[in-house]
């Protein structure tokens, strides 16, 4: 269980921070950049959840809380340490990048194909689902980055590839199934 009856401790005042294993590091190290933007994420989560009702709502209310599960396995390094501890860290799975292909599927079922690209906007949500997609897709190169110089669970790069897909379509959703898409029109302003 997490308590936190102080929120500042003023250990970070010299540039570092603790990683969940105790560890020291830079503040602007490839891991904190990482878990920090899967954190960044999760605010434009929170933001678009302003907007979604229902089903929507509740989708981005179990994506939030993955991206804190997330988080707590990028900021726990050593894959395989520890795994048989009385706490393990918390690692992302294959169901939950499986939970949300399911997710997209559906959704997507709903949708005529694509024809042209399409540019963020339309409905409020819609637009607030693309910088969701846009910030998740930094929080991934980041990661993948951050995997060719450290062990980086596979399932968390896998997580952020399908959950900025899942924004994608999710905006179209947002879009009265797409019906309300802004289509890019090549050349227009030319």
């Amino acid at each position: 269980m997490v308590v936190l009856s102080k929120i500042y401790t003023k250990t970070g005042d010299a540039g570092e921070t603790a990683l969940g294993n105790g560890a020291r590091v830079a503040k602007h190290s490839a891991r904190v950049s990482a878990y920090g933007t899967v954190d960044e994420t999760n605010a434009t989560v929170g933001l678009a959840r302003l907007h979604a009702n229902g089903e929507m709502d509740a989708a981005l209310q179990r994506i939030s809380n993955d991206l804190f599960d997330l988080g707590a396995d990028l900021c726990t390094p050593d894959m395989y340490k520890d795994a048989e501890a009385a706490y393990p860290p918390l690692r992302m799975i294959a169901a939950q990048v499986a939970r949300l292909e399911s997710e997209i599927d559906a959704m997507n079922a709903r949708l005529t194909p694509l024809r042209s690209f399409i540019l963020p906007g339309g409905s409020a949500l819609a637009a607030q689902l693309h910088l969701c997609r846009t910030v998740c897709r930094r929080a991934e190169r980041l990661v993948v980055e951050l995997a060719t110089m450290e062990e980086v669970n596979v399932e968390a790069v896998k997580y952020l590839n399908r959950l900025s897909d899942w924004f994608f379509v999710a905006g179209r959703i947002a879009n009265n199934d797409g019906k309300d898409d802004v289509l890019w029109v090549p050349g227009l302003t030319r």
